[in-house]
């Protein structure tokens, strides 16, 4: 298959899955299913990335190795945002779109998840070039790769668990989480979403300069940072919490890092 034929192929099954996480979205008014099935559309999306056979030269075990990769990352993700959907509510930044759309919401909302569709090729790109690398053996970059991503993936996962027990021990009160991850970061789950893009360069790259094609690698977490820090993390989600906790969330904020894990500022 030629690298043409298999990117219109995982541009059409993106659009495609966002249109059925449109529909879905709009059905339920649950909103947590579209952002769990942008994640699993990710995940398949660079499976085929990795492994669907082009007219190029790659190293199989490390094909395999970055599939196993990213398909761990999105099972893991989707189906954390899966389970917190299958419990209700609805996520506050779509409720926020919601709001500010009004009756052109429907619209906007599709045009928004094309957009996501585009940007999860994007991230695709990112995992086929660290799984197309030809260098014939696998590298201790490599491995430093599945490490941080490893890494990156129980960070998130323990950031996750941290949050969702502190919200059932405050049984839906207006405080603000600030307990262990969340007492470094106010975004440790974002942080840590970033630094599992992080790993695929370590795997794309090659300094020997044999395979140029590596470097176009770091679209995926410079692309990430910005998303997450700029755009549709941090912003949308900050902005929820000022209406919701108010001067609570404006003392924690002054004390706590917005996205790097630093230690918290004295009380």
């Amino acid at each position: 298959m030629s690298w043409l034929a298999l990117a219109l192929g995982i541009a059409a099954f993106l659009s495609a899955m966002m249109c059925g996480a449109w529909i879905v979205g709009l059905k339920t008014q649950q909103s947590g299913w579209i952002d769990a099935t942008w994640s699993v559309s990710v995940g398949a999306a660079g499976v085929l990335a990795a492994l669907v056979p082009v007219e190029m030269t790659s190293h199989w075990p490390r094909q395999v190795l970055v599939a196993s990769l990213v398909a761990l990352w999105a099972l893991r993700l989707g189906s954390h945002i899966a389970l917190r959907t299958l419990q209700g509510g609805d996520d506050p930044r779509y409720a926020q779109l919601k709001k500010e759309w009004g009756g052109a919401y429907r619209r906007k909302l599709f045009t928004f998840l094309q957009i996501q569709a585009a940007a999860a090729g994007m991230l695709a790109l990112t995992v086929a070039a660290a799984a197309r690398n030809p260098v014939p053996e696998l590298r201790v970059q490599d491995f430093l790769g599945v490490a941080i991503l490893t890494i990156a993936i129980v960070g998130e996962g323990v950031a996750d668990r941290q949050l969702t027990k502190f919200r059932q021990h405050s049984k839906g009160g207006k405080k603000v989480c600030d307990v262990g991850l969340w007492s470094w970061s106010r975004h440790p789950n974002y942080f840590f979403e970033w630094l599992c893009w992080l790993a695929y360069p370590l795997i794309a790259i090659d300094f020997s300069g044999l395979y140029p094609f590596g470097w176009i690698s770091l679209i995926g977490p410079i692309f990430m940072y910005w998303l997450l820090v700029h755009v549709s993390g941090i912003p949308l989600l900050e902005a929820h919490m000022m209406r919701s906790r108010g001067s609570e969330f404006e003392t924690y904020k002054a004390r706590v890092s917005a996205f790097w894990p630093l230690p918290p500022a004295q009380r």
